[in-house]
């Protein structure tokens, strides 16, 4: 029954999620590659292997972002007694999936499934955010605008550095070298990370911001 304290967790949990999930989304399908060769490229995986394991980790980069939405929009339902919606967004979302994947298969074969499930991922989260505001739970404020502004920059700089660096290093050829891959992968998620980091603080973004306020 507390509505302004309901309406603060709500928007500190988005805020979260957006400042999170841009980067995981982006890094995730930049580095698809070098990531899976580090986790998987051993033994009888070949490069085939590898280049088609790539193609689904970027497919699902795609919809991270809903899918990590999802688990902060559908408990804000729940809170006010309202399981219903989500179920029926849900069974919905299942059911245009499921069409999606006779568009996307047959153009994209395995990786069109993750498409699918990224589209219907975005599509869940997108059903719920309105459902929220159409029944005055909770709005974008003003601030939103700015933040997104914020994290679109920073988003799009890290990206650049990782286009720009990935390409340059033959992952495949590195599995003669182990600990010379895993150094060069955890390398360069540090190096995406930093880069993000400082240009949200360099845009005006404090860590204090996103600290949870008790009402």
């Amino acid at each position: 029954g507390d509505e302004a304290r309901y309406r603060a967790l709500l928007d500190w949990g988005l805020l979260l999620a957006l400042v999170l999930a841009v980067p995981c989304a982006l890094g995730l399908a930049l580095m698809a590659e070098p990531l899976t060769t580090l986790i998987f490229h051993y033994g009888r995986f070949r490069t085939l292997d590898v280049q088609m394991t790539s193609l689904v980790i970027q497919a699902y980069a795609l919809g991270l972002p809903g899918l990590i939405a999802v688990k902060v929009l559908a408990p804000g339902f729940f809170a006010r007694q309202n399981v219903r919606t989500p179920v029926r967004i849900a069974l919905a979302v299942l059911v245009i999936t499921q069409l999606l994947n006779l568009l996307t298969v047959p153009w994209l074969a395995h990786a069109g499934l993750a498409v699918s499930t990224s589209l219907a991922a975005l599509l869940n989260a997108g059903l719920l955010m309105a459902g929220l505001i159409r029944a005055g739970a909770w709005g974008p404020g003003p601030g939103w605008w700015r933040l997104g502004g914020q994290v679109g920059l920073a988003g799009a700089l890290m990206a650049a550095m990782l286009a720009l660096t990935v390409p340059r290093i033959d992952w495949i050829a590195l599995g003669n070298q182990p600990v010379l891959r895993a150094a060069s992968v955890l390398g360069l998620v540090a190096a995406g990370g930093l880069v993000y980091g400082v240009v949200l603080l360099a845009c005006g973004l404090r860590p204090r911001q996103f600290m949870r306020r008790e009402q």
